[in-house]
């Protein structure tokens, strides 16, 4: 096995003024399963080809174990990967795509043999290694790819994507199969995916990307209960952070008819370039219905009431928002605010609730650089 490190790794492509990856300073550790993630076009899929020697980098340089492997071919990396694409030869059977790259290396019959039976009992596909891939499921089909990419037992698994090909239940089957796979074989493994449900169920780390900058690196816990930045903040977590920029009056952050008040921690942490508006955040599972009465609260109207069984969310628009400038939602550019509350207590469509952030389970950021602020 081997640590990677990505030491101010940078790639731009021909005829690109700015990188898609810009100096990229990352350290996975021995073992360690690490998920790249962000939206499309941030730079993940690049990040992980440079890796694997399908990209070149342009400067840095990228480090296995403590082999420099920046100009090393791909062939002699000693990685495998696994594509959004499962990438079988149709005409060859389960056990002869398995050992297909041993038998290209010259590795001998018997053992190719028995690496991939190996392979096909940790995997569950021992009574399908006669068949050919057509005969397979979409699940299996990926199972298939893994097998062939742990037979070959490499310092390094690549996975890019490897399941959004699946319907979701066979998603959500396959990721704990692959995270337990990984864990029991101890293989150094970054992978990467838009989906950040999976990274947050994955990952021993997550690393968010975005416009070829990494955001932060950190545990799933890290990641969403002390997001460092608002892109961060809004990415991670499903449903997103309700999100808004407020302005800032005398001890207290108000937008629209919502009222938060403010430490004087995070007072004294506001900078002029801030214009006196600070960015707050906070999760549909932070907030408590309160008496209308109270004035430091989030008034919010309902529009619509979604039940779940063991959860009921609430969807609905900030009191007094359609005089203000700026929005309080969540998801990008959204207005809609998203509450948790307990199963079988919503309220109707059309009433008005009245919320409060739970004491420490705001998040706040700067509203100019979008950095974390001290609560």
């Amino acid at each position: 096995m081997a640590t990677v490190t990505f030491d101010h790794a940078t790639r731009i492509y021909p005829g690109n003024d700015r990188p898609s990856v810009d100096q990229l300073n990352l350290e996975i550790a021995d073992g360690e399963f690490l998920v790249l993630v962000g939206p499309s076009g941030c730079g993940k899929s690049t990040s992980l080809r440079m890796l694997a020697g399908l990209e070149d980098v342009n400067s840095g340089r990228i480090l296995i174990g403590d082999k420099d492997v920046t100009d090393v071919q791909p062939k002699d990396r000693d990685i495998a990967m696994v594509f959004q694409n499962y990438a079988l030869y149709p005409h060859m059977s389960v056990a002869d795509n398995m050992g297909f790259a041993l038998k290209i290396a010259g590795t001998p019959k018997a053992e190719i043999e028995q690496r991939v039976k190996e392979a096909a009992k940790i995997l569950g596909l021992t009574e399908y290694l006669d068949r050919k891939p057509k005969a397979l499921s979409g699940g299996q089909r990926q199972r298939v790819a893994m097998g062939r990419a742990i037979v070959r037992k490499p310092k390094v698994f690549l996975m890019d994507e490897p399941l959004s090909n699946l319907d979701a239940k066979l998603r959500v089957q396959t990721r704990t199969q692959i995270a337990s796979l990984q864990r029991s074989l101890g293989v150094t493994t970054v992978y990467v995916t838009h989906d950040q449900t999976e990274a947050l169920t994955m990952g021993d780390r997550i690393a968010v990307l975005k416009d070829g900058l990494l955001q932060q690196v950190g545990t799933p816990r890290e990641m969403y209960d002390k997001p460092a930045n608002e892109f961060v903040a809004g990415f991670i977590g499903s449903p997103a952070m309700n999100l808004g920029r407020f302005k800032i009056e005398g001890e207290d952050a108000v937008l629209g008819s919502a009222r938060v008040r403010l430490s004087r921690t995070t007072l004294d942490a506001i900078k002029p370039e801030d214009n006196g508006k600070i960015v707050i955040g906070f999760r549909p599972e932070s907030l408590d219905v309160i008496a209308a009465e109270d004035d430091l609260s989030i008034p919010v109207r309902l529009s619509f009431v979604e039940e779940l069984g063991s959860d009921a969310y609430i969807y609905g628009e900030l009191v007094g928002a359609e005089s203000a400038d700026e929005k309080l939602g969540s998801g990008e550019d959204s207005s809609q605010i998203i509450v948790r509350v307990p199963p079988r207590t919503a309220p109707n469509p059309g009433e008005t609730v009245h919320v409060r952030i739970r004491p420490g389970q705001e998040h706040l950021f700067s509203a100019s650089t979008g950095e974390r602020l001290p609560a």
